[in-house]
């Protein structure tokens, strides 16, 4: 039998540590496939098993409405979220982990590059309009990149929109109308379509949602019923709806206290 003494060991030890090392870094940092992304919003996409928003990033919520060029109300969230489907194609995604989200902290902020890109998505969605540009852990952030989306009428900015944080958080009356299409002659009934009272659901997503003070005093902006519970249907008309508890959860929304299996 041959005989390994401890500085054989040793050092086999120091290899093997420095060998799982690297393998952790190139686990953690490999660009994840097209194939491996879950894009939720245009401000939103999961990888890895991580769902980053990015960051510097107001993107339309998935459901949400907006009015085209010729006042035609139209689903400008699922839009934005096809145009960010696009830009990443059948790419390699990287993103950079900034952290746990601030307002969710099962979601993190991330800055996200399709690889080969010059510069992020994040940075891209705001340049074509798709998006808004916000506080941001990146010094410079977007705000320029957001003012010439602007000036050359770029994705929604040909229309009439509201900021999705406003439309999340149902800022019906003080939210302000972006775009160039906005008229100022028909303000109430632009709000009107922009905050629709009779919603219709994207498709796959069943989750209803309803603004409600009440669901402040635990920190939230709103109630989501399952299709499993007994309010389900006595709530008519919902104000928003989702694709996952998750994502009502990380738009401020809670479970109904009284949204419970109904009895077999």
């Amino acid at each position: 039998m041959c005989a390994i003494s401890f500085a054989q060991l040793r050092v086999g030890h120091v290899t093997f540590m420095r060998f799982l090392f690297l393998l952790v870094v190139l686990i953690f940092t490999t660009p994840a496939r097209a194939t491996d992304v879950i894009i939720k919003d245009a401000g939103t996409l999961q990888l890895a098993g991580t769902t980053y928003r990015l960051d510097g990033v107001d993107a339309p919520a998935f459901d949400q409405l907006c009015l085209n060029e010729f006042a035609d109300a139209y689903a400008c969230g699922a839009d934005a979220r096809e145009q960010l489907a696009k830009l990443i194609g059948d790419h390699a995604v990287r993103c950079d982990d900034l952290g746990p989200d601030k307002s969710f902290g099962r979601w993190h902020v991330g800055v996200c590059t399709v690889e080969g890109a010059t510069s992020s998505l994040n940075q891209q969605v705001v340049q074509k309009g798709f998006a808004l540009a916000t506080a941001s852990s990146i010094k410079s952030g977007f705000k320029d990149d957001e003012a010439a989306a602007k000036q050359d009428s770029q994705g929604l900015w040909k229309g009439c929109f509201v900021a999705g944080t406003d439309f999340r958080h149902g800022n019906k009356a003080a939210a302000a109308l972006l775009g160039g299409s906005c008229r100022s002659d028909k303000e109430a009934e632009t709000r009107a379509i922009l905050f629709p009272s009779e919603t219709v659901a994207p498709p796959g997503c069943t989750i209803k949602g309803k603004l409600a003070v009440r669901a402040r005093v635990t920190g939230n902006f709103g109630i989501y019923h399952l299709q499993a519970c007994r309010t389900y249907e006595t709530l008519i008309k919902p104000d928003r709806w989702f694709c996952s508890e998750e994502d009502a959860q990380a738009d401020g929304f809670r479970r109904a206290f009284n949204c419970r299996p109904r009895k077999k």
